[in-house]
């Protein structure tokens, strides 16, 4: 597909210069440097700015908000200059007012802002402003949430139970006790535009919003192919089989820690039978009506969110742009 890496997160070119992540003097020296800049993460939400939150704020390295972690920063790479680019993670911060119950919905619409900042930094769901972010940007804030997201989730040693330690400037975790070593966890999953004829296959899960539907997706399961994994999915999910299988783009998707495989496929039938343990619904969805979705004239169908790589994938069925 041509267009592949046009999709958010999609990839940036960032220099990820993974030699300096062993090379403690150097990083050092990096992090010290008045050129070096950080990205903020309060409870996996990046530091946003501007009048409509479209960019990732880049602070100095030694800014007054950093004081209040103890969360060691992440090296992320450097920039065309040279300069380097690190995450830091300020979820210690307690914000005077905070609904929990917000925090933890499937969309968060809420913002944060510390006292240290301008009124217009705040931090941000990333879903709600990823469409509006530099590639470079998409790139670094999906790769800070993910990075920290995993730090979160995987404190203790998987072989002994003994908390392990960070190490490689954040892209590894290394047990003291028996010496194990960990590394990011990334999980395969497929997302497949299932067409017959004029029309898409489209489903639901519990607990969207009213009238959102997407394109089918799942894990990959252990010694499966992707094309092996649409077919299963598609079948488990809506009971429809699936002939030919190509692949299309991927995107990294940091909720918490997908690589999502976009993939095309073709229905052998179109008699749906949904599985109620694997989705609430999928109906098929035409073209016409499909345009009218993404053109917000269609009385019932939202369409996946914007940035999100079902959007994409459809908007370029929709422009006849798969090849």
């Amino acid at each position: 597909m041509r267009h592949a890496e046009a999709v958010t997160f999609g990839g940036s070119g960032l220099n990820r210069a993974a030699e300096v992540r062993g090379d403690a003097e150097a990083f050092s020296e990096l992090h010290a440097n008045s050129a070096s800049r950080s990205v903020a993460l309060w409870r996996g939400k990046p530091l946003m700015c501007g009048e409509h939150m479209h960019q990732l704020v880049h602070l100095p390295t030694d800014h007054p908000l950093f004081a209040e972690t103890n969360v060691p920063p992440i090296f992320l790479g450097l920039s065309e200059s040279g300069a380097a680019v690190f995450a830091r993670d300020v979820s210690a911060f307690k914000p005077a007012e905070m609904d929990e119950a917000q925090l933890g919905a499937f969309f968060d619409p809420s913002q944060q802002r510390h006292p240290s900042l301008p009124d217009d930094h705040a931090f941000c769901e990333l879903r709600g402003v990823m469409s509006r972010l530099s590639a470079r940007d998409a790139e670094l804030a999906a790769t800070a949430k993910a990075l920290y997201g995993w730090h979160r989730s995987h404190r203790f040693c998987a072989a002994c139970g003994q908390e392990s330690r960070m190490v490689q400037s954040g892209w590894q975790r290394d047990c003291p006790a028996c010496n194990t070593s960990h590394f990011p966890r990334t999980d395969p999953v497929v997302i497949m535009l299932i067409t017959h004829g004029n029309r898409v296959l489209m489903g639901r899960s519990p607990g969207w919003p009213e009238g959102m539907y997407s394109l089918l997706a799942g894990f990959v399961e252990p010694g499966e192919t992707l094309e092996a994994a649409v077919r299963r999915e598609v079948f488990e999910e809506a009971g429809i089989k699936v002939g030919e299988v190509s692949y299309l783009a991927s995107q990294p998707w940091p909720y918490p820690s997908s690589l999502m495989f976009g993939c095309a496929g073709e229905a052998l039938s179109d008699k749906i039978t949904i599985d109620t343990n694997e989705i609430e619904d999928a109906i098929w969805v035409t073209r016409e009506e499909m345009m009218e979705a993404f053109a917000g004239q269609h009385p019932v169908l939202k369409p996946a969110r914007k940035g999100a790589i079902a959007h994409f994938i459809l908007r370029n069925w929709l422009a006849d742009r798969l090849d």
